[in-house]
């Protein structure tokens, strides 16, 4: 990162390419679609570009401060979609193909399962959602989403445990998964 405060483009795709799936991750945890996904990382991967100087390493690591900026990318997207400030993407409504192998009754379940999590992730708190999305897609600890977010251990952890009640009251036939913990 420090590269790429120097103005260092190599350095800055290698940092895009390095992070680039996470992000995806990320950013369709809130986006559901593959398109709008894609949109989000690209304006967080411009965003970081363009605010590379305000990154401090002291404040937490560049993957949680990059997995953040993308996150509310992709949160602004969908809020300028729902509110009609932002035209829809060409594959709004569409689902990317389950690359994993198995019959198509479970390939349906998935999707299934993958819409009702995220719909129940979108009807989360924002500060909620945020320690989830960025516990399980950003894959990072309590302590690395604390040190990012600015917020006492407890207040994450908190937040976490109420976020993943009500995701467990309202998709109660999803499998939620743990979040990785210190």
């Amino acid at each position: 990162m420090r590269r790429v405060q120097a103005d260092d483009a190599n350095a800055f795709a290698v940092l895009f390419n390095r992070h680039h799936g996470r992000a995806l991750g990320v950013a369709r945890a809130v986006c559901g679609d593959r398109g709008r996904s894609e949109d989000a990382v690209q304006e967080g991967f411009l965003t970081i570009w363009r605010s590379r100087a305000t990154f401090r390493s002291g404040r937490g690591s560049f993957k949680g401060w990059a997995m953040t900026i993308v996150r509310h990318r992709a949160f602004d997207g969908v809020r300028g979609e729902r509110f009609g400030t932002r035209p829809p993407s060409a594959t709004t409504g569409l689902q990317a193909p389950i690359e994993a192998p198995g019959s198509v009754e479970d390939d349906a379940i998935a999707r299934d399962d993958a819409k009702r999590l995220q719909a129940a992730l979108g009807q989360l708190p924002d500060a909620q959602a945020e320690v989830i999305v960025l516990a399980f897609y950003g894959q990072l600890s309590h302590s690395e989403i604390s040190a990012q977010l600015d917020l006492p251990p407890g207040t994450v952890k908190g937040r976490m445990r109420l976020g993943l009640e009500k995701l467990r009251e309202a998709a109660d036939t999803v499998s939620v998964p743990n979040p990785r913990y210190d």
